[in-house]
């Protein structure tokens, strides 16, 4: 049964990787895969009541990351439907080519870490498109976004799937994994930057602004519901982490409190319009423009996962990890971040958690996991769910990306693995846990403390 089940899974990753040469939407192949999983399990003997169970509470944590990235990607059209990302972007004017490069890679990598890579690689791409006009230029600037995108979300608690997932599950806490992995990511977005403004070509480039008629028509609200709707999106956002500090509720509760409120808040404010044009600017009609097929992809990623938990497969290649490496955390979290980049993160990640449940949370190995997985994406185009949508936006090439950016992302990720090496490893905390050794260790203390209560 595990090699069918194992087979499915290779099978769906293939369909899933191949997306774009076999023009079939990858959340197809996911909810297949997750399925077909699921189906193999239950046709394998498994006791029906226990089979329910265990399927019951993995949809429960499922669910859990659903809700918070339907909250979050709504709050995020929100503030896109009234143009309020164009505070900050009407404001780069710059015609240098590598100041540009510089100030538009810090806005991603903030924007990143407050909404998360994949928002703010679309907003990023679609602002490159009415700002450069050039396709040698445009391509080689979006590269760049990427890895500034995927550097500023792995250090935030909401800027990367991966990282909310560490999160929710109470492996990494929110204060903790940005003190330990802000400066490793902002390594591994400043060392390729560097190394570009060195070494590649400069000059001056051309900036597209459109007449103030025409983006008047295309955005109908004013200034000071644009400002007023870009401050509740970006404060409801950063609300999330609070809420869950005070509360010690899941996050996703934190988000629908937020979206409820800038819900109702909108609905207010854009009271007295008529139908049409309060539809297009308040949730009712902004929800309608959800990416709804990355929900189901992560829905159907993480059921195929959580099958291969049940059947212990994950527990089996987790053990072959710790026995092959000796349990070198930072070599383990390497190569975890560097597979990333060839099959999604999302599951490695789901998978990790899953395989190694002895790690302390805030442990080396949850921060190190967070940045690698985070960030090792970047290596691939098709590796990250930012480098996805910006070749959607911009069209870039497969090759051409991996003959001009992969060298840059691997010198930026490997120079930031390194500097959290440096600052944040843990003495004693170099190694994975050995669960054999910790459960002889737990049942001798509990014979010790029965002897002890025996004799007196």
């Amino acid at each position: 049964m595990e090699i069918y089940i194992i087979g499915v899974f290779i099978l769906g990753y293939l369909f899933i990787t191949l997306e774009h040469v076999l023009k079939i939407d990858k959340a197809s192949s996911a909810l297949i895969t997750g399925a077909l999983c699921w189906a193999i399990v239950a046709l394998g003997g498994y006791d029906l009541y226990v089979l329910k169970h265990e399927l019951a509470e993995h949809i429960s944590e499922i669910s859990e990351i659903l809700f918070f990235l339907l909250g979050a990607m709504t709050i995020v059209e929100l503030v896109d439907s009234h143009q309020g990302f164009k505070i900050i972007t009407d404001r780069i004017t710059t015609k240098n080519k590598i100041k540009l490069l510089w100030v538009l890679c810090f806005v991603a990598f903030f924007f990143s870490a407050v909404l998360d890579n994949l928002t703010a690689a679309i907003v990023m791409g679609a602002l490159l498109t009415k700002m450069i006009k050039d396709k040698k230029d445009l391509w080689f600037f979006g590269g760049m976004i990427i890895i500034a995108a995927n550097a500023g979300g792995a250090w935030s608690p909401i800027g990367d799937v991966t990282t909310i997932m560490l999160w929710i599950d109470d492996k990494v806490t929110a204060l903790n994994i940005i003190q330990s992995t802000i400066i490793p990511s902002l390594v591994c977005m400043l060392v390729p930057l560097i190394y570009v403004s060195l070494f590649e070509s400069r000059g001056s480039i051309s900036l597209i602004k459109e007449s103030s008629e025409i983006e008047h028509k295309k955005n109908p609200t004013t200034s000071f519901e644009r400002k007023l709707v870009f401050s509740l999106g970006v404060l409801g956002l950063l609300f999330v982490p609070v809420f869950k500090l005070v509360t010690h509720l899941p996050p996703y509760m934190g988000m629908l409190l937020s979206l409820g409120t800038i819900w109702i808040i909108t609905e207010i404010l854009h009271g007295s319009k008529n139908h049409e044009e309060k539809t297009a600017l308040t949730v009712s009609g902004v929800v309608r423009k959800i990416d709804v097929p990355t929900i189901f992809f992560f829905l159907g990623i993480l059921l195929a996962v959580s099958s291969l938990q049940t059947i212990g497969t994950l527990d089996s290649i987790a053990n072959s990890l710790r026995a092959v490496f000796n349990g070198d955390v930072f070599i383990i979290n390497i190569i975890i971040g560097v597979l990333s980049s060839i099959v999604d993160n999302v599951p490695l990640v789901a998978g990790a958690i899953d395989m190694y449940p002895n790690e302390p949370i805030d442990s080396t190995f949850w921060e190190l996991l967070a940045y690698c997985a985070g960030t090792g994406g970047s290596l691939l185009i098709i590796g990250s769910a930012a480098g996805v949508a910006m070749m959607g936006i911009l069209k870039i090439d497969f090759f051409w990306y991996l003959r001009k950016i992969t060298l840059l992302a691997f010198i930026g990720y490997v120079s930031g693995a390194f500097c959290y090496w440096t600052l944040n490893k843990k003495e004693g905390d170099i190694k994975l846990k050995d669960p054999e050794i910790e459960n002889k260790q737990k049942a001798h203390t509990q014979i010790i403390d029965f002897d002890v209560l025996y004799n007196k």
